[in-house]
Protein backbone atom coordinates (compact mmCIF):
# COMPACT_ATOMS: atom_id res chain seq x y z
CA UNK A 1 0.00 0.00 0.00
CA UNK A 2 2.46 2.54 -1.29
CA UNK A 3 1.97 6.35 -2.26
CA UNK A 4 -1.18 6.37 -4.75
CA UNK A 5 0.21 6.89 -8.07
CA UNK A 6 -2.83 8.93 -9.13
CA UNK A 7 -0.87 11.90 -7.00
CA UNK A 8 2.15 11.94 -8.62
CA UNK A 9 0.02 13.24 -11.96
CA UNK A 10 -2.20 15.38 -9.72
CA UNK A 11 0.81 17.17 -7.78
CA UNK A 12 1.21 19.93 -9.97
CA UNK A 13 -2.34 21.10 -9.08
CA UNK A 14 -2.61 20.42 -5.57
CA UNK A 15 0.33 21.95 -5.39
CA UNK A 16 -1.04 25.21 -7.67
CA UNK A 17 -4.22 24.59 -5.30
CA UNK A 18 -2.02 25.37 -2.16
CA UNK A 19 -0.11 28.20 -3.24
CA UNK A 20 -3.22 30.02 -4.28
CA UNK A 21 -4.30 29.21 -0.89
CA UNK A 22 -1.00 30.41 0.70
CA UNK A 23 -0.79 33.71 -1.41
CA UNK A 24 -4.47 34.75 0.12
CA UNK A 25 -3.85 33.89 3.68
CA UNK A 26 -7.33 34.64 6.09
CA UNK A 27 -7.69 34.21 9.78
CA UNK A 28 -9.97 32.93 12.10
CA UNK A 29 -13.47 33.04 10.46
CA UNK A 30 -12.67 35.25 8.07
CA UNK A 31 -11.92 32.62 5.31
CA UNK A 32 -14.52 33.72 2.81
CA UNK A 33 -12.41 33.49 -0.02
CA UNK A 34 -11.09 30.08 0.78
CA UNK A 35 -13.97 28.80 1.90
CA UNK A 36 -15.28 29.53 -1.36
CA UNK A 37 -12.73 28.70 -3.21
CA UNK A 38 -12.78 25.05 -1.54
CA UNK A 39 -16.82 24.92 -2.10
CA UNK A 40 -15.87 25.51 -6.19
CA UNK A 41 -13.37 22.86 -6.56
CA UNK A 42 -15.70 20.32 -4.64
CA UNK A 43 -18.59 21.03 -6.81
CA UNK A 44 -16.05 20.42 -9.29
CA UNK A 45 -14.18 17.24 -8.54
CA UNK A 46 -18.42 15.71 -8.74
CA UNK A 47 -19.15 15.52 -4.50
CA UNK A 48 -22.21 14.51 -3.93
CA UNK A 49 -22.98 17.51 -1.29
CA UNK A 50 -21.30 20.78 -0.88
CA UNK A 51 -22.42 22.41 2.53
CA UNK A 52 -21.61 26.05 3.41
CA UNK A 53 -21.55 28.23 6.60
CA UNK A 54 -21.11 25.02 8.96
CA UNK A 55 -19.31 27.06 12.00
CA UNK A 56 -19.95 30.39 9.99
CA UNK A 57 -17.57 29.64 7.43
CA UNK A 58 -16.80 26.37 7.58
CA UNK A 59 -16.94 23.64 4.06
CA UNK A 60 -18.72 20.36 4.34
CA UNK A 61 -18.51 17.74 1.19
CA UNK A 62 -20.27 14.35 1.11
CA UNK A 63 -18.86 11.53 -1.00
CA UNK A 64 -21.04 8.13 -1.02
CA UNK A 65 -18.77 5.00 -1.83
CA UNK A 66 -19.71 2.57 -5.07
CA UNK A 67 -22.43 1.62 -2.24
CA UNK A 68 -23.04 2.52 0.86
CA UNK A 69 -24.58 -0.37 2.72
CA UNK A 70 -21.83 -0.58 5.31
CA UNK A 71 -23.32 2.33 6.91
CA UNK A 72 -20.42 3.68 7.99
CA UNK A 73 -19.67 7.34 8.11
CA UNK A 74 -15.36 8.42 8.61
CA UNK A 75 -15.39 12.78 9.00
CA UNK A 76 -11.75 13.95 7.51
CA UNK A 77 -11.05 17.11 8.83
CA UNK A 78 -8.36 20.32 7.54
CA UNK A 79 -8.32 23.71 8.60
CA UNK A 80 -8.46 26.52 6.42
CA UNK A 81 -7.08 29.46 8.65
CA UNK A 82 -3.80 31.14 8.64
CA UNK A 83 -1.86 33.28 11.71
CA UNK A 84 -1.74 37.12 11.97
CA UNK A 85 2.96 37.22 11.48
CA UNK A 86 4.08 38.95 8.84
CA UNK A 87 5.72 36.68 6.36
CA UNK A 88 9.68 36.58 5.63
CA UNK A 89 9.81 33.55 3.24
CA UNK A 90 10.57 35.63 0.41
CA UNK A 91 8.89 32.73 -2.05
CA UNK A 92 7.39 33.95 -5.35
CA UNK A 93 3.73 32.72 -3.75
CA UNK A 94 4.39 34.15 -0.57
CA UNK A 95 1.57 35.96 0.90
CA UNK A 96 0.22 39.10 -0.60
CA UNK A 97 -2.09 39.79 2.47
CA UNK A 98 0.34 42.27 4.44
CA UNK A 99 0.71 40.75 8.35
CA UNK A 100 -0.92 37.76 7.49
CA UNK A 101 0.97 34.29 6.38
CA UNK A 102 -0.03 30.16 6.49
CA UNK A 103 2.90 29.90 8.77
CA UNK A 104 1.02 27.03 10.79
CA UNK A 105 0.68 24.91 7.05
CA UNK A 106 -2.91 25.21 7.22
CA UNK A 107 -3.19 25.93 3.15
CA UNK A 108 -0.91 22.29 3.10
CA UNK A 109 -4.07 20.39 4.94
CA UNK A 110 -6.59 21.87 3.35
CA UNK A 111 -5.01 21.26 -0.28
CA UNK A 112 -4.24 17.74 0.93
CA UNK A 113 -7.88 16.96 1.66
CA UNK A 114 -9.03 18.53 -1.80
CA UNK A 115 -6.66 16.32 -3.36
CA UNK A 116 -8.03 12.98 -1.96
CA UNK A 117 -11.63 14.52 -2.77
CA UNK A 118 -10.82 14.19 -6.03
CA UNK A 119 -9.69 11.04 -5.99
CA UNK A 120 -12.09 9.53 -3.99
CA UNK A 121 -15.19 11.42 -5.53
CA UNK A 122 -13.23 9.79 -9.33
CA UNK A 123 -13.12 6.63 -7.86
CA UNK A 124 -15.56 5.80 -4.98
CA UNK A 125 -13.75 2.72 -4.32
CA UNK A 126 -15.03 2.23 -0.51
CA UNK A 127 -18.42 0.95 0.95
CA UNK A 128 -19.70 3.82 3.38
CA UNK A 129 -19.54 7.56 3.42
CA UNK A 130 -17.00 10.29 3.87
CA UNK A 131 -17.34 13.83 5.37
CA UNK A 132 -14.72 16.50 4.47
CA UNK A 133 -14.83 18.50 6.63
CA UNK A 134 -12.92 21.76 6.22
CA UNK A 135 -13.00 24.06 9.48
CA UNK A 136 -12.13 27.68 10.43
CA UNK A 137 -10.30 29.75 12.82
CA UNK A 138 -8.18 26.95 14.62
CA UNK A 139 -5.93 28.97 15.28
CA UNK A 140 -7.40 30.35 18.65
CA UNK A 141 -11.17 30.79 17.80
CA UNK A 142 -12.23 27.30 18.73
CA UNK A 143 -13.79 26.55 15.34
CA UNK A 144 -13.89 22.88 15.90
CA UNK A 145 -16.68 23.71 18.37
CA UNK A 146 -18.11 25.77 17.09
CA UNK A 147 -18.97 23.57 13.57
CA UNK A 148 -19.69 21.19 16.34
CA UNK A 149 -22.31 23.08 18.22
CA UNK A 150 -24.14 23.86 14.47
CA UNK A 151 -24.58 20.09 14.06
CA UNK A 152 -21.69 19.07 11.97
CA UNK A 153 -21.54 15.28 13.90
CA UNK A 154 -25.84 14.77 13.77
CA UNK A 155 -26.96 16.34 10.47
CA UNK A 156 -23.54 14.60 8.62
CA UNK A 157 -24.06 10.94 10.77
CA UNK A 158 -20.32 10.83 11.70
CA UNK A 159 -19.30 7.93 13.63
CA UNK A 160 -15.56 8.48 13.61
CA UNK A 161 -13.17 11.34 12.71
CA UNK A 162 -9.75 11.72 11.82
CA UNK A 163 -7.23 14.66 11.98
CA UNK A 164 -3.61 15.51 10.49
CA UNK A 165 -1.58 17.75 10.80
CA UNK A 166 2.13 18.87 9.24
CA UNK A 167 5.33 18.37 11.59
CA UNK A 168 8.17 20.21 11.46
CA UNK A 169 11.46 18.80 11.71
CA UNK A 170 10.09 14.87 10.91
CA UNK A 171 11.48 13.79 7.70
CA UNK A 172 9.18 14.07 4.60
CA UNK A 173 7.13 10.79 4.17
CA UNK A 174 7.30 9.84 7.87
CA UNK A 175 4.36 9.66 10.43
CA UNK A 176 3.73 10.25 14.00
CA UNK A 177 1.06 9.63 16.43
CA UNK A 178 -0.11 8.05 19.90
CA UNK A 179 -2.93 6.54 21.55
CA UNK A 180 -4.09 8.42 24.66
CA UNK A 181 -3.22 12.43 25.17
CA UNK A 182 -1.55 13.52 22.60
CA UNK A 183 -1.52 17.44 22.55
CA UNK A 184 -1.71 19.55 25.50
CA UNK A 185 -4.93 21.69 26.92
CA UNK A 186 -4.73 25.73 26.34
CA UNK A 187 -5.79 27.80 29.01
CA UNK A 188 -5.08 31.61 29.35
CA UNK A 189 -4.95 34.07 32.20
CA UNK A 190 -5.52 37.49 33.44
CA UNK A 191 -4.19 38.59 36.77
CA UNK A 192 -4.71 42.33 38.23
CA UNK A 193 -2.62 43.54 40.64
CA UNK A 194 -4.06 46.59 43.02
CA UNK A 195 -1.48 48.30 45.09
CA UNK A 196 -0.92 52.05 45.71
CA UNK A 197 0.66 54.19 43.54
CA UNK A 198 2.97 57.03 44.27
CA UNK A 199 6.27 59.07 43.77
CA UNK A 200 9.07 56.50 43.00
CA UNK A 201 11.65 58.70 45.17
CA UNK A 202 9.10 57.30 48.07
CA UNK A 203 8.29 53.52 47.73
CA UNK A 204 7.61 53.02 51.58
CA UNK A 205 4.64 55.31 50.87
CA UNK A 206 3.53 52.83 48.09
CA UNK A 207 2.34 49.44 47.89
CA UNK A 208 4.23 48.66 44.72
CA UNK A 209 2.28 46.28 42.20
CA UNK A 210 5.38 45.93 40.44
CA UNK A 211 7.13 44.17 42.76
CA UNK A 212 4.24 42.30 43.79
CA UNK A 213 3.23 41.00 39.81
CA UNK A 214 7.44 40.08 39.91
CA UNK A 215 6.72 37.88 42.81
CA UNK A 216 3.57 36.47 41.13
CA UNK A 217 5.18 35.61 38.18
CA UNK A 218 8.38 33.79 40.58
CA UNK A 219 5.61 32.08 42.66
CA UNK A 220 3.77 30.82 39.55
CA UNK A 221 6.77 28.92 38.57
CA UNK A 222 6.71 26.98 41.62
CA UNK A 223 3.30 25.12 40.17
CA UNK A 224 5.00 22.79 38.07
CA UNK A 225 8.52 22.74 40.14
CA UNK A 226 6.72 21.49 43.26
CA UNK A 227 3.28 21.42 43.23
CA UNK A 228 2.83 19.02 40.41
CA UNK A 229 3.99 15.46 40.03
CA UNK A 230 6.90 15.41 38.16
CA UNK A 231 5.87 13.02 36.09
CA UNK A 232 2.66 15.05 35.21
CA UNK A 233 3.50 17.19 31.99
CA UNK A 234 1.86 20.93 33.07
CA UNK A 235 3.15 24.66 31.75
CA UNK A 236 2.66 27.97 33.34
CA UNK A 237 3.74 30.82 31.29
CA UNK A 238 3.67 34.30 32.40
CA UNK A 239 3.87 35.96 28.60
CA UNK A 240 2.78 39.76 29.20
CA UNK A 241 3.64 42.16 32.06
CA UNK A 242 2.55 45.59 31.90
CA UNK A 243 2.49 48.31 34.60
CA UNK A 244 3.25 52.19 34.31
CA UNK A 245 3.61 55.04 32.06
CA UNK A 246 7.03 56.90 33.52
CA UNK A 247 10.06 56.32 35.32
CA UNK A 248 9.32 58.50 38.62
CA UNK A 249 5.77 57.17 39.07
CA UNK A 250 4.89 53.74 41.14
CA UNK A 251 2.20 52.86 39.61
CA UNK A 252 -1.65 51.69 41.45
CA UNK A 253 -1.63 48.54 39.57
CA UNK A 254 -0.26 46.23 36.87
CA UNK A 255 -1.83 43.76 34.56
CA UNK A 256 -0.44 39.97 33.81
CA UNK A 257 -1.67 37.63 31.42
CA UNK A 258 -0.34 34.08 29.93
CA UNK A 259 -1.04 30.78 29.33
CA UNK A 260 -1.58 26.91 31.09
CA UNK A 261 -0.74 23.69 29.65
CA UNK A 262 -1.75 20.25 30.62
CA UNK A 263 -2.20 16.74 29.57
CA UNK A 264 -4.60 15.69 32.54
CA UNK A 265 -7.73 17.14 33.52
CA UNK A 266 -6.85 16.22 36.81
CA UNK A 267 -3.68 18.60 36.38
CA UNK A 268 -5.40 21.07 34.30
CA UNK A 269 -8.09 21.21 37.36
CA UNK A 270 -4.96 21.29 40.17
CA UNK A 271 -3.17 24.25 38.08
CA UNK A 272 -6.33 26.43 37.94
CA UNK A 273 -6.98 26.07 41.56
CA UNK A 274 -3.44 26.55 42.72
CA UNK A 275 -2.56 29.50 40.44
CA UNK A 276 -5.34 31.46 41.90
CA UNK A 277 -4.62 30.44 45.60
CA UNK A 278 -0.65 31.66 45.04
CA UNK A 279 -2.02 35.12 43.20
CA UNK A 280 -3.95 36.01 46.20
CA UNK A 281 -1.73 35.06 49.07
CA UNK A 282 1.78 36.11 47.23
CA UNK A 283 -0.25 39.56 46.67
CA UNK A 284 -1.85 39.72 50.47
CA UNK A 285 1.79 38.84 51.58
CA UNK A 286 2.89 42.81 50.19
CA UNK A 287 -0.33 44.52 51.21
CA UNK A 288 -1.78 44.50 47.87
CA UNK A 289 -4.87 42.28 46.34
CA UNK A 290 -4.64 40.68 43.11
CA UNK A 291 -7.41 38.88 41.08
CA UNK A 292 -6.87 35.77 38.63
CA UNK A 293 -9.59 35.47 35.11
CA UNK A 294 -8.77 32.19 34.48
CA UNK A 295 -10.54 30.96 30.71
CA UNK A 296 -10.42 27.27 29.70
CA UNK A 297 -10.02 26.54 25.54
CA UNK A 298 -8.60 23.97 23.99
CA UNK A 299 -9.16 20.93 26.07
CA UNK A 300 -6.82 17.85 25.60
CA UNK A 301 -6.02 16.00 22.12
CA UNK A 302 -7.12 11.98 23.36
CA UNK A 303 -6.33 10.02 20.80
CA UNK A 304 -8.70 6.78 20.86
CA UNK A 305 -6.78 3.13 21.26
CA UNK A 306 -8.15 1.26 18.18
CA UNK A 307 -8.66 4.50 16.02
CA UNK A 308 -4.99 5.33 16.79
CA UNK A 309 -3.77 1.89 16.08
CA UNK A 310 -5.26 1.83 12.15
CA UNK A 311 -4.05 5.15 11.57
CA UNK A 312 -0.72 3.94 12.08
CA UNK A 313 -1.45 0.73 10.25
CA UNK A 314 -2.90 2.81 7.34
CA UNK A 315 0.67 5.67 7.80
CA UNK A 316 2.59 2.31 7.71
CA UNK A 317 0.96 1.17 4.65
CA UNK A 318 1.92 3.86 2.83
CA UNK A 319 5.40 5.52 4.33
CA UNK A 320 6.68 1.66 5.62
CA UNK A 321 6.17 0.59 9.68
CA UNK A 322 9.66 1.49 9.88
CA UNK A 323 8.94 5.68 9.19
CA UNK A 324 5.95 5.65 11.50
CA UNK A 325 6.39 6.51 15.01
CA UNK A 326 3.26 4.79 16.82
CA UNK A 327 4.54 6.15 20.34
CA UNK A 328 5.13 9.51 20.00
CA UNK A 329 6.04 12.51 22.58
CA UNK A 330 2.92 13.85 23.60
CA UNK A 331 3.45 17.79 23.27
CA UNK A 332 2.39 20.79 24.61
CA UNK A 333 1.43 22.93 22.30
CA UNK A 334 -2.81 22.81 21.84
CA UNK A 335 -5.14 21.83 18.91
CA UNK A 336 -8.98 22.05 18.70
CA UNK A 337 -9.74 18.70 17.16
CA UNK A 338 -9.67 17.91 20.82
CA UNK A 339 -13.16 19.28 20.00
CA UNK A 340 -14.11 16.46 17.47
CA UNK A 341 -12.76 13.77 19.46
CA UNK A 342 -14.33 14.20 22.24
CA UNK A 343 -17.56 14.03 20.77
CA UNK A 344 -16.91 10.54 18.16
CA UNK A 345 -13.69 8.02 18.13
CA UNK A 346 -10.84 9.13 15.80
CA UNK A 347 -7.18 9.54 16.03
CA UNK A 348 -5.02 12.73 15.28
CA UNK A 349 -1.45 11.89 13.36
CA UNK A 350 1.42 14.25 12.16
CA UNK A 351 2.91 14.17 8.63
CA UNK A 352 6.50 15.20 8.08
CA UNK A 353 7.15 18.20 7.23
CA UNK A 354 10.97 18.18 7.05
CA UNK A 355 13.60 20.45 7.61
CA UNK A 356 11.61 23.55 7.77
CA UNK A 357 11.42 26.49 10.00
CA UNK A 358 9.34 26.00 13.25
CA UNK A 359 5.14 26.44 13.36
CA UNK A 360 4.44 29.65 14.30
CA UNK A 361 7.43 30.99 12.49
CA UNK A 362 7.61 34.35 9.80
CA UNK A 363 10.01 32.17 8.07
CA UNK A 364 7.89 29.22 7.97
CA UNK A 365 6.47 27.44 4.49
CA UNK A 366 4.74 23.81 4.10
CA UNK A 367 6.42 21.28 2.29
CA UNK A 368 4.64 20.49 -0.89
CA UNK A 369 6.70 17.30 -1.44
CA UNK A 370 4.60 15.85 1.74
CA UNK A 371 1.37 16.37 -0.27
CA UNK A 372 1.35 13.36 -2.33
CA UNK A 373 2.01 10.77 1.45
CA UNK A 374 -0.98 12.92 3.03
CA UNK A 375 -3.55 12.62 -0.04
CA UNK A 376 -2.31 8.86 0.24
CA UNK A 377 -3.40 8.57 3.77
CA UNK A 378 -6.86 9.92 3.44
CA UNK A 379 -7.50 7.75 0.23
CA UNK A 380 -6.05 4.81 1.78
CA UNK A 381 -7.98 5.36 5.43
CA UNK A 382 -10.96 5.85 3.84
CA UNK A 383 -10.37 2.42 1.40
CA UNK A 384 -9.29 0.38 4.74
CA UNK A 385 -11.45 1.47 6.67
CA UNK A 386 -15.03 1.04 4.71
CA UNK A 387 -13.34 -1.61 1.86
CA UNK A 388 -15.89 -2.71 -1.27
CA UNK A 389 -17.09 -6.37 -0.93
CA UNK A 390 -16.61 -8.22 -3.91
Amino acid sequence: MPIVNRFSDLLPDITAWRRDFHQYPETLYDVHRTAGRVAELLTAFGVDEVVTGIGQTGVVGVIRGRNTASGKVIGLRADMDALPILETTGKPYASKEDGKMHACGHDGHTAMLLGAAYYLAETRNFDGTVVLVFQPAEEGGAGGKAMIDDGLMERFGIQQVFGMHNYPGLPVGEFAVRPGPFMASADVFEIVVEGRGGHAAWPHTTVDPVLVGAQVVTAAQSIVARSVDPLDAAVVSITQFHAGDTDNVIPPSAWLAGTVRTLRPDVRDFVEKRLGELVAATAAAFGARATLSYERNYPVVVNHPAETAFAGSVAAGIAGADRVETDAAPMMGAEDFSFMLEEKPGAFIFLGNGDSAKLHNPDYDFNDDAIPYGCSYWVKLVETAMPVRA
